[in-house]
């Protein structure tokens, strides 16, 4: 019965989607999310910035971490919000150098090799992110449906292909529109469940805020430490939220930050309480948290659960796409200007996202903590420049780019016996904290001494 339910609200939000969706596409809509030749209002921005943000994987990351460490966990996570603070900053020095992305700054300042780095970066970003939320949908339709097999493979493939079908037809603009109607619908299923849990008896805020989870509240405070080493470069290596830091007027882009900064925070910081909640009533952990949900709350509770994670998926999926196609298109030239350019782009990274999730991965921080270290190479080079004024050269931007790629590779590699005897013996994510650490130190140590250099 609930998947019954689970699968009709989904297919409700489809077929809003498709609706939604602009009927005529033009070039201008599909890469620069422009409709009827205008550039979207503040809300569409926020909405937008909103629900490609708090996509399924961070709401599964909040409440995991919520459950093993407590309100640190999930403060941990909520702390990469602070990213629209960080990327607004970002957007704005960009723009007053009159930059038209992030990769039009690069290449000014480092040439092809600059582009190169970056893009190179944003496009495993890209994968990432079809690859995490498809696995999202993957894993939801396993827990509702045991008894089928390859249930999970099959709602990837049906997802995977509505999710295209109406990214593919508008592009950009089809990505605003129905992030608005997505986001709305998010924040009435996901409210009323929210509201259910701070109701019932058994909830208490101030047990909330003083869980340290089942494992205990250390590692939640050592990835908050990590998050915020890694919140002023994490914006840059994201195009979802790059690319709509450019398509309205400064104002409206600046105060659309601001307000997708305390909205998503507060969705990210709500969702990770139901994690906290579980721990604390001793609840064992099954299945990516699902379903050990299942077995706390009344169905339709549990349901409204499901379809926010399958919401938040859809959502993230027509904007990874929009990006993608804006990447191979117009900073990599790899494919015509044209609708049919964008459409093959789109199609060629849904069936690469698709194809990862046969891979198997599913601890869903692994590639937040891998791209966010990846990331941030950037984090000297743009301090340097954006705080300092300095001029810092080729040789010092690839030196920084390098200690970061490592620090990615050596945490993602942690295991390999290689890996064992350089990275000290700890738990995983005092690990990351270590290389985030030596990677800003090569970074920073490059930057100022390329910098003075060029200076003398």
């Amino acid at each position: 019965m609930i998947s019954l339910y689970v699968i009709a609200a989904f297919a409700v939000v489809i077929v809003f989607s498709f609706l939604i969706a602009p009927r005529r596409a033009s070039v201008e809509g599909f890469f620069e999310g422009q409709v009827a030749g205008c550039a979207p209002g503040l809300w569409t921005l926020v909405l937008s910035q909103v629900t490609t943000w708090i996509f399924a994987r961070s709401l599964m990351n909040s409440a995991i971490l919520g459950y093993y460490y407590g309100a640190a966990g999930t403060l941990a996570y909520a702390a990469y919000y602070l990213s629209f603070l960080t990327g607004g900053y970002i957007i704005g020095q960009l723009r007053a150098c009159d930059a038209t992305s992030v990769q039009d700054w690069l290449g000014a300042r480092f040439g092809a090799v600059g582009q190169g780095t970056y893009n190179a970066v944003i496009a495993l970003r890209l994968l990432s992110e079809v690859f995490a939320n498809l696995l999202v949908v993957g894993l939801i339709f396993s827990a509702v449906l045991p008894e089928m097999a390859g249930a999970g493979t099959v709602a990837v493939v049906v997802v995977a292909v509505m999710g295209l079908a109406y990214s593919a037809w508008g592009g950009l603009s089809a990505a605003l529109r129905t992030d608005v109607v997505q986001m709305l619908l998010f924040l009435a299923v996901f409210g009323v469940a929210f509201l259910y849990l701070v109701a019932s008896p058994e909830f208490s805020f101030a047990a909330i805020v003083t869980s340290e989870g089942t494992s205990g509240s250390r590692q939640g405070w050592v990835l908050l430490a990590v998050a915020l080493l890694q919140v002023f470069s994490y914006p840059a290596h994201d195009p979802v939220m790059m690319d709509r830091g450019f398509i309205a007027d400064r104002r409206t882009t600046r105060n659309s930050f601001l307000h997708a900064f305390w909205l998503s925070a507060l969705c990210i910081l709500a969702f990770g309480v139901f994690g906290i909640h579980a721990a604390n009533l001793g609840a064992a952990y099954e299945g990516q948290l699902l379903a050990t949900w299942s077995g706390m709350f009344p169905t339709w509770v549990f349901v409204a659960l499901l379809v926010s994670l399958l919401v938040s998926a859809l959502s993230t999926l027509d904007s990874a796409l929009a990006s993608a196609a804006r990447l191979c298109v117009e900073e990599l030239r790899l494919a015509p200007r044209s609708l049919a350019g964008g459409r093959v782009v789109m199609v060629i990274f849904m069936a690469l996202g698709g194809a990862l999730t046969l891979w198997g991965n599913s601890t869903l921080f692994d590639a937040v903590a891998v791209s966010g270290t990846a990331s941030m190479f950037l984090t000297p080079v743009m301090i340097a420049v954006f705080v300092f004024g300095w001029s810092v050269p080729v040789w010092s931007y690839l030196v920084s780019f390098s200690a970061a790629i490592i620090g990615a590779a050596a945490y993602f590699l942690r295991s390999a016996d290689f890996m064992v005897s350089i990275l000290p013996d700890a738990p995983k994510y005092e690990q990351l904290l270590v290389i985030c650490v030596a990677v800003l130190v090569v970074g920073f140590a490059a930057v100022l001494i390329g910098s003075r250099r060029v200076a003398d």
